[in-house]
């Protein structure tokens, strides 16, 4: 049956070959088909699908009991159909189900032996003088001879299946996370990165200080993390549903809107936090190298102007692969991969070179935070140790997560891959998240002032109270401290002046040291 470039084939109907004989040849190649019959399909030998782009899924693969070859559209179709070949179980196929028996040669030997009354020994009848003698050509009149006898073919061969497309680089025959152990490190990656970001968000939207620039830009930052910690719950989820059989639903989930939203999250994320990164880094620099000049310090308003600059870059970059500059198709894993197109790779190189850039920005940046702070007139040098050792762990945790990725994306990028897609898995679930593992509890979870806010939070909850106690009695403490330091430094003549800027310039390292 042939229905091969009827454009306007959308359905079957379910029922429409059954108890039909046929098709031995099904051609629905270049069809708006979306599905296959469920029954009626057993007799198909050759099944041609190819073009049929809306043809996403399979029907049930025991129903293709007699199907030889099979030329489709996906080469993921052709994984799951191989797979099942090599497991289906041909005892309740009717089309094979005439008491023979599928067995190797060496069964097919023995079987022989038994039926013409030989024993482990016998020399089986071909092999014989008198045969072994004869030259069956057809120049000595044996060309009409059938020397075939099928009451002996007690065995029949397990037959083979012949499909076209085969399994590519981008796509191989796998589950969504490949190995065993990502399996269970992207739960516990997700896991982490979503409720530690969440945690920063719900403690810095409840609390009763004044919203301060770095506060701010802590809060963008939390969220952009928390956008790569629900694209790997999404990813995560979609392997849990489909291990052992990914193949089967590997067109529906990447050519669907699921994966396309996974995709979106996991660029506009990552580029948000690397943006993010970027701004509260320069924000700390240029804060403590104007220490002396309080009016050139960013103020809120700045900070929200640069954040929507921000914004606007990653949700162009997110966005750009559903309008056709790359896609989030080419992989399980929902990345932008395809660089078939001279658009789609200087998109790629773009985002690659703008992490990269942003990765050199805030080690620079770090490396002249740490020259200010050894700087002599800054006060209790006795911190600078402990700083270094804070910025030393926030560079490599940026340089673990940017530089494998960034070296075998690039090399990609230009079409000359040194990694598989299989063992690419690895660095997209191990580095990929790290900085959002990493972010929420470098930049937030582990300081002092988000620790006073988060037990300002539970004492107004009803626990932690004497802990919230003795937070708001140091805060209270050195304000006071502050105040009447700044007030006998500027009664002093001659220095007075100098003096207040230090002490200015003091409680600005303070409050760089807490939020770092």
């Amino acid at each position: 049956m042939v229905l091969k470039n009827n454009r306007n084939l959308r359905v079957i109907h379910r029922y429409a070959f059954e108890g039909a004989t046929g098709p031995g040849v099904l051609d629905v190649s270049a069809t708006a088909l979306t599905k296959l019959p469920p029954q009626g399909l057993e007799s198909v030998l050759v099944l041609f699908a190819q073009s049929a782009y809306a043809l996403k899924s399979l029907p049930p693969l025991q129903g293709l009991w007699s199907l030889r070859e099979a030329h489709l559209t996906y080469n993921s179709h052709c994984c799951a159909l191989l797979s099942w070949n090599t497991h289906r179980d041909f005892s309740i196929n009717p089309a094979y189900n005439n008491d023979s028996t599928y067995c190797d040669e060496s069964d097919q030997l023995a079987r022989v032996q038994r039926v013409i009354g030989g024993s482990a020994d016998t020399t089986l009848v071909m092999d014989m003088p008198f045969f072994s003698d004869v030259d069956l050509s057809e120049d000595e009149g044996f060309g009409d001879v059938n020397f075939h006898y099928p009451e002996l073919d007690f065995c029949q061969t397990r037959p083979t299946l012949v499909c076209t497309p085969e399994a590519d680089a981008f796509n191989p025959c796998e589950d969504i996370a490949g190995f065993s152990f990502l399996r269970v490190a992207i739960w516990f990656i997700n896991i982490l990165a979503i409720t530690g970001n969440l945690t920063v968000l719900l403690v810095s939207f409840t609390s009763r200080n004044k919203l301060t620039v770095p506060r701010f830009l802590m809060c963008h930052l939390a969220f952009a993390d928390l956008c790569i910690g629900i694209y790997l719950l999404m990813i995560a989820t979609v392997d849990f549903r489909t291990q052992g059989h990914y193949s089967q639903h590997a067109i529906e989930w990447q050519t669907g809107s699921g994966c396309s939203a996974a995709g979106f999250l996991s660029v506009f994320g990552g580029e948000l936090s690397v943006y993010t990164l970027s701004t509260i880094t320069l924000e700390r620099w240029h804060t403590i190298t104007n220490a002396l000049q309080i009016e050139r310090h960013l103020v809120l308003t700045q900070a929200a102007s640069i954040m929507a600059a921000g914004w606007i870059i990653c949700l162009g970059m997110g966005m750009l692969p559903l309008f056709g500059v790359s896609s989030y198709a080419k992989v399980s894993m929902c990345l932008p991969m395809d660089i078939e197109t001279p658009l789609a790779q200087a998109f790629i190189i773009l985002i690659l070179l703008f992490n990269v850039g942003a990765f050199v920005v805030v080690c620079v940046c770090y490396v002249l935070i740490y020259l200010a702070v050894k700087n002599p007139e800054f006060p209790r040098r006795s911190a600078d140790t402990k700083i270094a050792k804070r910025m030393a762990v926030l560079i490599f945790t940026d340089f673990l997560c940017m530089a494998p990725i960034s070296f075998f994306a690039i090399s990609a990028a230009f079409k000359v891959p040194l990694i598989t897609v299989t063992n690419s898995k690895i660095l997209l679930v191990l580095f990929f998240p790290i900085n959002s593992c990493a972010n929420p509890f470098l930049y937030a979870i582990f300081t002092k002032a988000f620790r006073k806010d988060a037990y300002q939070l539970m004492s107004a909850m009803g626990c932690c109270k004497s802990k919230a106690s003795v937070y708001r009695m140091k805060a209270y403490c050195s304000e006071n401290a502050i105040k009447s330091n700044l007030g006998s430094n500027n009664k002093e003549s001659g220095t007075g002046g100098r003096r207040a800027a230090v002490a200015g310039q003091s409680h600005h390292l303070k409050e760089e040291r807490e939020l770092t």
